[in-house]
């Protein structure tokens, strides 16, 4: 015993900043998540179940995609992510499945139709984290949360600088252009776009676009083609899916009133980029910037003819 206490007391330095050490690792992580819900983590989860594309995207950004252990339809990116178990997608979960997988950590898209049954996996006592990122400098403020919560913070800093530098670099190009009226269109059949409180709107703020339909109460609003045509836009976007055969683009090219028709300015983006809250937006960001400023240029170059012509 006292050959223990003297070994104990030659390397008490040690011993301390050990102490010191399990102490500040045992510390919780408090976070707040996209609906204002305070979550406490005591230990990094192990068993992440991701409800959303855009939600696996920023969890393997942040370093833990291989803490994920299930998630649901249409999370193919990245690569890793395809061979994730499916337990469902934004309709149905498969409420045993999921249970089976033993989640320490639900992260959630708050507009998924399957809420009563998020309701059943709360009374289980479960941690959710509800993302929804509504303007595009909440994508690197999420990265960063992530990483205090799965403890990869250095993986998870790096890339939110690199959204954060991309971001800078697009709002110092674009930040004093003249606007550009531009209609957004999610899916044709019915017509759907956006209003101006989703993450699509806030990129085309940035690009120094207009979103015609930005003041409807609705998030993502139905819309006629008779309303589209009263708004005149400049140019149209499509957020065209890859596994989409049509884009829905054929169906104006007959309005050949419309300006964005008759300066010939429909474009069509990776929907993947845009519709995703996810850490790619930044290059749908800069797609939907490099459309509306082929809009300017257009504009620019109809104006100089006009000029000219007047001389």
């Amino acid at each position: 015993m006292k050959k223990i206490i003297k070994v104990i007391q030659n390397n008490w330095p040690v011993f301390f900043l050990l102490g010191v050490f399990s102490v500040a690792t045992a510390a919780p992580v408090i976070v707040s998540d996209d609906a204002g819900n305070t979550l406490t983590i005591n230990r990094a989860p192990q068993r992440i179940v991701s409800l959303a594309p855009h939600v696996t995207e920023l969890i393997f950004a942040a370093g833990a995609g291989d803490k994920i252990v299930g998630t649901v339809r249409y999370s193919d990116f990245p690569a890793a992510a395809k061979d994730i178990p499916r337990i469902g997608d934004n309709r149905q979960l498969d409420m045993e499945r999921v249970m089976a997988l033993k989640p320490d950590l639900l992260v959630v898209w708050m507009h998924g139709a399957f809420e009563r049954q998020l309701d059943v996996l709360k009374q289980s006592g479960i941690p959710f984290f509800f993302s929804e990122p509504h303007k595009l400098e909440q994508i690197p403020e999420t990265l960063v949360k992530f990483g205090s919560m799965f403890g990869t913070e250095k993986t998870a800093n790096a890339a939110a600088a690199d959204f954060r530098q991309r971001l800078s670099e697009l709002t110092n190009k674009y930040q004093g252009k003249p606007k550009v009226r531009t209609f957004y269109q999610v899916w044709h059949k019915p017509l759907y776009t956006l209003n101006d409180k989703h993450i699509v709107s806030d990129a085309i703020r940035l690009c120094g676009g207009e979103n015609i339909f930005g003041k409807l109460p609705v998030t993502a609003p139905v819309v006629s083609i008779e309303a589209v045509l009263h708004e005149n836009p400049e140019v149209l976007i499509s957020a065209e899916s890859k596994n989409q055969r049509d884009n829905g683009l054929e169906q104006w090219k007959t309005f050949s009133s419309m300006t964005a028709v008759k300066n010939n300015q429909l474009m069509t983006v990776d929907g993947d980029l845009v519709n995703r809250s996810g850490p790619r937006i930044i290059d749908g960001a800069a797609a939907i910037c490099d459309a509306l400023e082929q809009a300017r240029i257009h504009r620019n170059s109809g104006n100089n003819k006009e000029n000219k012509g007047k001389k």
